[in-house]
């Protein structure tokens, strides 16, 4: 597998069936102070309110950044694959 190729060597990564899962989200939130950025993550369903967050992830700056820029390599490959992604929001142009 792809992934696996971009694990650092020598570490071995264990991970339990119910994190193996994992957890739809359609929202994300980041919110950043000088030290930290925090990653909300939500499944927004209409007419739920308050939205809850269902898993926060908290990382140093450099992390975050490492994160942004995997993240983004990883689009590029999937839009060379699969086409550009269209993020535009369907009636915002109204």
């Amino acid at each position: 597998m792809a992934d696996e190729k971009k694990q650092p060597q020598g570490l071995q990564f264990q991970i339990n069936e119910q994190i193996a899962q994992g957890i739809y989200a359609n929202l994300a939130i980041v919110s950043n102070m000088d030290s930290e950025f925090i990653l909300d993550f939500a499944f927004v369903q209409p007419g739920q309110n308050p939205v809850k967050v269902h898993s926060r992830i908290i990382m140093s700056p450099k992390q975050a950044k490492r994160l942004a820029v995997t993240l983004s390599n990883g689009i590029v490959q999937y839009e060379e694959k699969h086409g550009t992604i269209d993020i535009s929001v369907p009636g915002a142009d109204k």
